[in-house]
């Protein structure tokens, strides 16, 4: 599935982007668009080559910092890196990853909203690569068919299991449902932490970031008030 929308068409001059360096943006958000920036050839090679670029990489990168990597607890640490990041955190970055989803006739005729909220994810800020954590929760009206809710969780995993950036993630997950579901009546709302502003920069462990997407019959005021007063249950 492709989704070419362009949120934020942002001209480039260089090094600048708006006038500014990226030194002087520091730690502003950027929103290029809803696609994860992927370069054409980044499933060339294989995920085993993947690893092993990876954690020859990242012993360099421990070696720069003075790290001793023939420290029992140390050696192992690159190759462990390695299989994180492609088979775990970073998993979502591979289409071969992307959850099948078996759709179902709604036979119960059940035409209201449907709410699964507190979905906890796990994702990683690309700005920083260091952890974005909360919860997502996923409203939508069937059209006719219906999903199996374990695999709402597993849409928003997969798209959390990349370098993301919150606003991105709200719509990817929205668009997917969407599109699986056939309908516009979809609504996600994503409640997280980002360690990029608790645990750096500012070190403010106290704030957090709400993103919405509300499709079709939710972007309306009646609507958001009934789903909000669902996730107040």
């Amino acid at each position: 599935m492709k989704h070419q929308e362009t949120l934020l068409n942002i001209p480039t001059n260089g090094s600048r982007l708006n006038g500014f360096t990226f030194d002087e943006i520091g730690d502003d958000h950027l929103y290029t668009g809803i696609e994860t920036p992927l370069k054409e050839t980044a499933f060339d090679i294989s995920d085993e080559e993947k690893k092993e670029k990876i954690a020859d990489l990242f012993s360099q990168i421990m070696d720069v910092m003075g790290l001793d990597l023939t420290d029992d607890s140390l050696k192992g640490t690159p190759k462990r890196v390695a299989k994180m990041y492609i088979e775990e955190i970073f998993s979502g970055l591979n289409p071969e990853n992307k959850p099948k989803i078996a759709l179902f006739d709604n036979k119960y005729k059940y035409n209201q909203m449907l709410v699964e909220k507190n979905i906890q994810f796990y994702s990683n800020c690309e700005h920083h690569f260091v952890p974005i954590f909360g919860k997502v929760h996923v409203a939508y009206v069937s059209s006719g068919k219906v999903i199996g809710l374990s695999k709402i969780n597993r849409i928003v995993q997969y798209f959390a299991n990349r370098p993301q950036v919150q606003e991105r993630l709200t719509n990817q997950i929205a668009l997917e449902l969407s599109e699986i579901l056939d309908t516009k009546d979809i609504a996600v709302i994503v409640d997280a932490k980002h360690l990029c502003v608790a645990s750096r920069g500012i070190k403010d462990d106290s704030s957090a970031t709400v993103t919405s997407y509300y499709g079709g019959v939710f972007n309306t005021p009646e609507k958001i008030v009934e789903l909000q007063n669902y996730l107040k249950l």
